[in-house]
């Protein structure tokens, strides 16, 4: 029962790096093949990427205090 998770984690650490290997590689293939991407649209869309993530940070905390003051768990300090 020991040898169970030494197994996994290696497992895990095995295909998530040869992932990693893959990612980085077809990045740095598909970037020599010139296709240049305009700035602007780069920001533009991590500019929505970041908008999209404050909004949903913002929702899930309205949706965590509404949860807790209806259960009705202490909220101070």
């Amino acid at each position: 029962m020991d040898w169970i998770p030494i197994v996994l984690v290696t497992f895990k650490a095995l295909v998530l790096g040869i992932g990693m290997f893959y990612a980085i590689k077809w990045h740095y293939d598909k970037g020599k093949k010139g296709e240049a991407t305009d700035m602007r649209a780069v920001l533009r869309a991590s500019g929505k990427v970041v908008g999209i993530f404050a909004l949903l940070l913002l929702v899930l905390g309205i949706v965590t205090y509404v949860v807790v003051s209806q259960v009705g768990l202490e909220m101070s300090y």
